[in-house]
């Protein structure tokens, strides 16, 4: 089925605050096979400008996803044949533990390509000041969706 086009624009109501903790980011550093000291070790990341120990970049996507958008029925989204098309962050400064961070999401587009169709979402990640931390975007296709 072909999704709801009436969603783009479509911005969802903030999340509840994420806490950021050295043990989530320390068990998501393992969980991507990566090393970095800046992830486990406060002492390191200290060394290096920062408050706490800093989250690998992909980290966002523990408390992005999935998106209310994603989850709204009306949208016509069928999950049994979703694939995930891309992810992308852009960030204003490095997430670290003892963040809160709040996460808003829009519909940014929804497009048919061949048989499939795509939907990107962008989400705002914003901390317990409201500056903006990062924004990640995140294209879900559904396959066979547009058929």
């Amino acid at each position: 089925m072909v999704l709801n086009r009436d969603f783009v624009g479509r911005t969802y109501a903030p999340s509840a605050p994420y806490e950021v903790s050295r043990v989530k980011i320390k068990e998501f550093a393992a969980a991507i096979g990566d090393n970095n000291p800046l992830y486990r070790d406060v002492e390191a990341a200290r060394a290096a400008g920062h408050p706490d120990v800093v989250a690998p970049p992909t980290f966002p996507i523990v408390f992005c996803l999935p998106s209310d958008a994603l989850l709204d029925p009306e949208l016509g989204l069928n999950y049994a044949m979703v694939v995930h098309g891309e992810q992308r962050f852009e960030y204003q400064r490095p997430i670290v533990a003892g963040d809160a961070l709040v996460s808003t999401s829009t519909v940014t587009t929804i497009r048919t390509a061949g048989t499939n169709e795509l939907i990107t979402i962008r989400i705002d990640v914003t901390d317990a000041d409201g500056k903006l931390v990062c924004t990640a975007y995140n294209t879900i296709i559904e396959r066979g969706g547009a058929a």
